[in-house]
């Protein structure tokens, strides 16, 4: 079941984020997620979360800012491959009309997966922060 987050469910969105980042993003070294933690727990508030609930327990989430900008879509490592990313996904296509993110190139896996769902890739950048090849990768509806 989706549904938008409660304030008293970010530390355990937080948590979320971190693990998946950690286990996803293994590119970069844990140490860089951990220092950013405090930071993204706090902004967490700021955007419009969507959450996927099984068991009365958080699997994922995704957050939208400035009504199309996905700050970051994430999924339990052990729940990963179950379609929760894709029903995340699919509900904030039906909400917004374009939809942009940012994804590290070497996260094939998320890159894929975008794309599958209908994204594009319009540009690259080298991240200032970690050094790493990024790509900006757009969705609009049709």
């Amino acid at each position: 079941m989706i549904e938008i987050a409660r304030a008293d469910q970010i530390n355990e969105i937080a948590e979320i984020w971190l693990t998946s980042n950690i286990h996803g993003q293994d590119f970069i070294p844990a140490e860089y997620w951990n220092r950013h933690f405090k930071s993204v727990k706090e902004m967490l508030p700021a955007a419009e979360i969507y959450i996927y609930i099984d068991n009365n327990k958080i699997e994922g989430f995704i957050g939208i800012m400035d009504e199309k900008y996905i700050a970051g879509l994430f999924v339990l490592p052990t729940r990963q491959s179950h379609g929760i990313g894709r029903q995340l996904i699919e509900e904030c296509q039906k909400r917004y009309p374009f939809l942009e993110l940012d994804a590290y190139s070497k996260n094939s896996r998320a890159v894929h997966f975008y794309l599958k769902n209908g994204f594009q890739i319009i540009s690259e950048k080298i991240n200032d922060e970690t050094n790493e090849l990024e790509y900006r990768m757009v969705w609009k509806k049709e």
